[in-house]
Parts: C-alpha cells; structure tokens; sequence
C-alpha cells in the first residue's frame, strides 16, 4: 500500500516529537551535574544512582498508569483510559488530538516531563538525605501526584477546561510542582550541620566544582529546546520555530538580569547566581513561550533573573536550598505562569484555544487571576500530599541519615565508596601520608635581624 499524505504528516511530527524528547531526556545530565557541582565532594557519588534512579522509576510508573491519569479521556479530576499504554487509539487521548503524532511518541514525549519535574524535588535535600526516601517518593509522585496535576493543565481537566489556565509546556506542571515537593521534604528535613550558627546566620557552603554547574546549565539550555518547542508535538506552520526564539531570547535576559543584580548587591559577578538566571529564565518562560510574541520574551526573562537572585539571598537565611531549587524552579515557575496573565497575545490566545488575551492586550485582569487560581491549585494540593508522603516516610523509613553519617559523607555511607575515591583514600601500591593539620606543621625558625637586612638587600 502507497503511503498517503497524512501518512507522511504523521511521519514527521512523529520524528519531531521523539527528537524534542531526546532532548528533554539529556536534561537529566544537567540535572546530574548541577546537583554534582553544589555538592562537596563527600557527596557527590550519590547523585548519580540517585538520577538513573529516579529516571528508571519514573518510567515503569508513568508507563503504568501515570500516562493514563494524565491524557487518557477527559475526566474533569484525571484519565480514565491508557493504562500500561494498552492503546495507541488517538482518540483516547483527547487533549493532544491536533497532533498527528503517534500515541507512543505523544506518551515518550510526557514522561521525560515527568521525570524532569521528579529531578527538581532533590535538589533542596542534597547531602544529608537518605536513599530510599528518593525511591518512595518517585513511586508516588510519577504514578500520581504529577499525572493528576498534570490533567488539570495540560490534559483537558477542570483548570484547562472550565477555566482556560494557559501553560503551555508546563512553568507550573512541571517546575511549580517540582519545586513543591522540594519545598514538603525540606520542611521536615531541616539544613545541613554547620549551614546556620549559634546566632542564625546562615554559612556559606560552597560547592566543589563550578564548572560543572556551569557545563550543567549550558546541557538544561540546550534540553529546553525540545522541552519548550516540543510541546507543540508537530511541525505545522513552523511554530515550533517562534517557540525556539521565544526560549533563547528570555535565557539570554535572564543571565544579564540575575548578573546585574548580583553586581548591584555584592559588587562581583557570583558564578552560580549567574547559571541560576539562565534557569530562572527558561522555567519562566516555559509557560508563555506559546503564548507571546518575541518583544515580551526578554522582559520576562530578566524579571525572572531579578527574582531569583533576591530569592535565593532571602530564602538562604531561612531555608538550605543548596542549588536555589525553591527560587529558580518555584519562584520563577509562580512568575512565568502569571506572566501569561500579562502578556498572552489574542492571535495565541486564539491559536492555541486555552484562555484569553493578557491583560497588556485585553485590559482585563480575567486571565491573570485564572492563572493566579491555577499556580494555587496546583502548589496547595502537591504540598498537602506531598508533606504527608514525606511525614510518612520521616516516621518510618527515616528521612535523614544520622549526624555521624552526614559527616562521612552520603557516598562512602549509602553506597560504600565515594565519588572521588583519591581524595580520601590511598592509591594502592603508593606511600601514602595523612596530610598534617596547621597545629603539626613546623614552625619558622626566627632570622637574625641583619641576616634579613641582608636578604632583603640582594648582597
């Protein structure tokens, strides 16, 4: 049988979609290096199990149900069809009927969102959180907590359709709800020995290796080009095109923003709170970037650096946020969902068929308070379950690993080695010697006053 048109329409959007999911699958390398960098080195191992982890728990969940509680049919509360993808039938997936992608690339293309959001939750509870509470948790946030959050908005529940909430690749789906659950287990997790002092000044803990944070920033700008463009989930009319554009342009505001007000506040350019306005910027602009013209794409972005350099100082003298996960996923993510409120223009508006103009259009402030409504749905609900997941999981796994074991260091106490083994212990078959402590080392013998004239003279 010839193939026809729609055959090959089919062919292409599909290629697309599973292309722009391989890219949002590579922001888990980010996720990874991010986290690694913050880290000391003590620590650094556990990131990775914990990532494959996660990812790999993620996709047997989603696949299992979570898939179905987010897209199949068009239940008002969750999916009632799809379970362990039994379906490739088009038609029970409503909400991303207007792709002529296949059902498995449409289904690929959501989990890699769902394991992106999963990723956010972490990064608050680095260096002094137990294993297993990684694992718990990732079972009931992919196979419930995100999907049913994420058919409210993205497939055809009670805020898209009675509302029209506007979040067009997930500010609030994704980043909001990350940064939620992140904000649940640090609650009950408490900070790092030694972050505050006896006064309640916070101590700065640096990470060990900016140059990952940075590597692992340029790798998250780059996934956001299928996490954003994606999620048109076909190439008709080149939108896809705007929806690149729109993404850059609001990263590159945001690093000049978060730089700017870094400078203004310390008078020296902070090389995390930089790698943080790149972010900031892109989890804002995942809301709108189907919704606004280019002009409006910079403004947001360099609000979003603003936002998340005073969050992070603010938020650091209460809470031990080591990545700024609070302020670069949640802040920026409450922002940019809002910002559509603002800033949507009626021809996208229109095109996408969710919600109305922003209120620079419309003069009306209905939309802005429809996303003010949605950003308090979604943060209320993911908070309640989420805090009680983690109480659950604090009064009987544990949530924390013990003093002593927090000053070995998560990677030698979790998984029996560390990250950088040469670091903290001998090479086999080389001399080793423990480096002496500043009271052993020897002292300077005293120097004769004219020896030292001398000295100094050259003679």
């Amino acid at each position: 049988m010839n193939p026809t048109l729609n055959d090959a329409l089919s062919a292409v959007d599909t290629v697309w979609v599973v292309v722009a999911a391989v890219f949002v699958l590579l922001m888990q390398a980010g996720f990874l290096l991010l986290e690694i960098g913050f880290s000391r080195q003590k620590n650094v191992g556990t990131v990775v199990p914990k990532v494959l982890a996660n990812l790999s728990i993620a996709a047997l969940c989603y696949w299992a149900v979570g898939f179905a509680l987010a897209f199949g049919g068009a239940g008002w509360f969750a999916g009632t069809h799809g379970t362990f993808l039994g379906t490739t039938n088009s038609d029970l997936f409503p909400a991303m009927a207007f792709s002529d992608a296949t059902v498995p690339a449409k289904f690929f293309f959501q989990f890699v969102f769902c394991a992106v959001s999963l990723a956010i939750v972490w990064g608050t509870t680095l260096e002094r959180i137990k294993f297993g509470a990684y694992l718990i948790y990732a079972v009931v946030f992919s196979a419930l907590i995100y999907p049913i959050i994420s058919h409210w908005i993205f497939g055809g529940g009670w805020l898209q359709s009675s509302f029209g909430m506007q979040d067009f690749a997930g500010s609030t789906v994704v980043h909001l709800i990350g940064a939620t659950g992140a904000f649940a287990a640090l609650l009950l997790l408490g900070p790092r020995e030694g972050k505050y002092g006896r006064d309640g000044k916070p101590n700065i803990i640096p990470g060990h290796s900016m140059p990952l944070v940075g590597l692992s920033v340029l790798i998250l700008w780059l996934g956001w080009f299928g996490f954003n463009p994606g999620s048109t989930l076909g190439t008709s009319g080149g939108r896809f095109a705007e929806v690149v554009v729109v993404t850059n342009l609001a990263a590159a505001a945001g690093v000049v923003g978060a730089m700017a007000t870094i400078y203004l506040i310390t008078r020296t350019f902070d090389i995390g709170m930089t790698g943080n306005g790149a972010i900031a910027a892109l989890v804002a602009i995942t809301a709108p970037s189907g919704f606004v013209e280019f002009w409006a794409a910079p403004i947001i972005g360099v609000v979003a650096g603003v936002i998340v350099v005073v969050a992070v100082i603010a938020i650091d003298r209460r809470l031990d946020d080591p990545v700024g996960a609070l302020s670069s996923h949640g802040l920026a993510g409450l922002w940019g969902t809002l910002s559509c409120g603002l800033f949507t223009s009626p021809r996208l508006a229109a095109a996408n068929g969710v919600g109305d103009a922003g209120l620079l259009y419309s003069g009306s402030i209905h939309q802005l308070a429809v996303q003010a409504l949605g950003v308090a749905a979604a943060f209320s609900s993911v908070f309640v379950v989420s805090y009680a997941v983690f109480f659950v999981i604090k009064a009987t796994y544990g949530l924390r690993v013990r003093p002593e074991e927090e000053r070995y260091g998560l990677d030698i106490v979790e998984h029996g080695m560390w990250g950088y083994p040469e670091q903290f212990m001998p090479v086999p078959g080389f001399e080793y010697h423990q480096p002496a402590l500043p009271s052993q080392w020897p002292r300077p013998r005293p120097v004769p006053v004219g020896v030292a004239a001398r000295q100094e003279g050259g003679s």
